[in-house]
């Protein structure tokens, strides 16, 4: 329960709330903590409070946030469970595993935004978001009216050890 009326400010209180239970295992390395909405709703705080609460995590070392998706607990770049990683990048990702196997040809086409929103049953913004993904590694690259083309090989990124 929340002590309104004491000294240590609600978001601090919040904070260590969320930080007990990442200490329990309830929230684990990737995974997501509360969005501002969750945390308004839950603890009956206002979005300031909520996003005070996310950059105190941040502070004490227990979780990162990326902007768009969330805030996650661990460290920058800790992995997310498959079941919290975003749509787009599932999507980029059977892309990108396709052309490593050889299905999609360097400077062929890969499928279109039509067929990938209705085989994902997505909104063309998050197919656009995925070749942008896609393209920033350099995997694909567009031709504007013509569509988006596997890379060349040698512009593919470097394995990572």
């Amino acid at each position: 329960m929340l002590d309104r009326e004491g000294p240590v400010p609600v978001y601090k209180q919040v904070a260590e709330m969320i930080r007990t239970r990442i200490a329990a295992g309830d929230l684990g390395p990737g995974e997501a903590v509360p969005s501002e909405a969750e945390l308004e709703v839950e603890y009956g705080i206002a979005k300031t409070t909520a996003r005070r609460v996310a950059r105190e995590l941040r502070e004490q070392g227990l979780a990162y946030t990326i902007q768009g998706e969330g805030t996650f607990v661990g460290e920058p770049g800790t992995p997310r469970p498959a079941d919290q990683i975003p749509v787009y990048q599932q999507i980029a990702a059977g892309i990108q595993s396709r052309i490593e196997a050889g299905e999609l040809l360097p400077n062929r086409r890969i499928p279109s935004e039509k067929e990938l929103m209705r085989k994902h049953g997505v909104a063309k913004a998050t197919v656009r978001q995925a070749m942008a993904f896609l393209r920033d590694q350099g995997w694909v690259f567009t031709v504007e009216y013509r569509g988006t083309y596997v890379s060349p090989a040698e512009s593919w990124p470097r394995p990572t050890k």
